[in-house]
């Protein structure tokens, strides 16, 4: 497989806050999955000498709960509009979207595939992801405020939410897993970490991923062409 060859030329992708809410949420749920491990099974009992004990990787566990939910707050304060868009895009499935979820198994094989209708800012792989993590945070915070604080609600509820935090807990881990591969490890996509670290993404992938997106900056770059041609 050849490696691909990039121009230079990049496009915009995320602002600062987005990139700062997406790396504080990612280091939360790795805290959070690591303080988990020694209280939720005894194969990790040996993980609470790094914790200070059982009540240490609890009171981890919770302060990293609290900074789970906090990439919410933060980006609803500081980037709104970036927040909402992605919440748009996550709800709006076109049938290019299908499309690409039909042929998505495949790139993820092989690394490319012919024909890939046209995506927008986020391609249906991105959209399935952020809806999957979407599913799995309101789990697990739900989950988590009950068994945080039992004395609030019914001994049933409470022992229900044990299997569904677990649950939600492993489906994320699993999402996070292959959300990681795509972004530094496949060789059709890892480019697309750039976006995370930099901000920007070289403009050939914007056009071979994104291709409504790019058809759209194409178009915003003429009619501002056009206003300067006037203006001058």
């Amino acid at each position: 497989m050849s490696k691909k060859q990039y121009s230079g030329k990049t496009v915009k992708r995320f602002s600062k806050p987005v990139i700062f809410a997406h790396w504080l949420n990612a280091a939360a749920f790795i805290v959070l999955y690591l303080s988990a491990l020694p209280l939720y099974t005894e194969w990790f009992d040996w993980m609470f000498l790094i914790f200070g004990g059982a009540e240490g990787a609890r009171l981890v566990h919770r302060v990293a709960a609290v900074f789970f939910v906090l990439p919410t707050v933060f980006i609803l304060l500081a980037d709104p509009k970036s927040f909402f868009h992605w919440i748009k895009q996550c709800f709006t499935w076109s049938k290019n979207d299908f499309g690409f979820m039909t042929r998505f198994i495949k790139e993820f094989f092989t690394g490319n595939v012919k024909n890939m209708p046209k995506q927008d800012f986020y391609n249906g792989g991105e959209k399935f992801n952020s809806l999957l993590q979407i599913l799995c945070a309101i789990l697990l915070i739900g989950s988590g405020i009950v068994i945080w604080f039992p004395q609030y609600f019914g001994s049933g509820l409470i022992q229900t939410m044990y299997p569904i935090h677990s649950f939600s807990a492993a489906l994320a881990v699993a999402v996070v897993v292959g959300h990681v591969y795509l972004s530094i490890g496949h060789p059709n996509s890892k480019i697309s970490i750039r976006g995370m670290t930099k901000g920007d993404v070289p403009i050939e992938y914007a056009k071979e991923h994104h291709e409504n997106w790019y058809d759209e900056l194409m178009e915003e770059e003429k009619k501002k062409k056009k206003q300067s041609e006037k203006g001058a």
